[in-house]
């Protein structure tokens, strides 16, 4: 069973910065693909990003791309997110999430990742 606990959400003003973790245990996360999830009030959980389990791949939601860096570190088993020129449509709880995946590939879909992390709220004031 993995384990995996986001942090550093907060409220940040538009325009602004935040960089979010996600750290996992319970397993070997190098062999893992990871993505990060959203899910604003009243709208249904949404891909973000996700990096293949050696870094080679990643991909971006049209809606964060040039603004958000999805990034890992194999060797301390964490995840990153780092989100610059927030908007206030960023708002939301964001998820991380992992699935056993071969090197060159990595899931998009919210239905094709196992294990989940609680969330981390991110407010973006306007």
């Amino acid at each position: 069973q993995v384990h995996m606990e986001e942090s550093g959400g907060g409220l940040v003003q538009a325009g602004g910065s935040l960089r979010l973790s996600c750290a996992a245990s319970g397993g070997t996360f190098s062999l893992y693909a990871m993505g990060w999830f959203r899910q604003a009030p009243g709208k249904e959980r949404e891909f973000v990003a996700c990096i293949t389990r050696g870094s080679i791949n990643i991909k971006y939601a049209e809606s964060v791309k040039g603004r958000f860096t999805i990034s890992r570190d194999n060797a301390k088993g964490t995840m990153y997110l780092q989100m610059n020129s927030l908007k206030a449509e960023d708002t939301a709880v964001y998820y991380c999430a992992s699935v056993l995946r071969g090197s060159m590939t990595v899931p998009m879909a919210t239905h094709e990742y196992t294990y989940w992390g609680r969330g981390t709220q991110v407010t973006v004031s306007p």
